[in-house]
């Protein structure tokens, strides 16, 4: 049996990767990731504040601040490899 992560990693077409999270998430589920994944792209921008982000997104502070600490303090770097892949290069750090 392949694992969640192998799976994910193995689409590599957004269409059969949007279908896939439709099949595999709630639409609270989708939102959630998709809001974390924005406030992420917004953080690393090292442009605006919490409560800047909170106004232009609806996202709570609390979860900007659940995704600025994974991007600055946690050891697993998920965020930022998936930054270093797309058109978000990491360009300052999180504070």
């Amino acid at each position: 049996m392949q694992s969640l992560e192998n799976t994910l990693a193995d689409i590599t077409d957004e269409k059969a990767m949007e279908a896939f999270l439709i099949d595999l998430c709630t639409p609270a589920e989708r939102r959630a990731l998709t809001e974390r994944w924005i406030v992420a792209q917004l953080l690393i921008q090292g442009e605006l504040s919490y409560r800047e982000i909170n106004a232009k997104t609806g996202v709570s502070t609390t979860t900007i601040g659940r995704v600025a600490r994974f991007l600055k303090d946690e050891p697993y770097g998920g965020y930022r490899l998936a930054l270093t892949k797309t058109d978000n290069k990491i360009t300052k750090d999180v504070s």
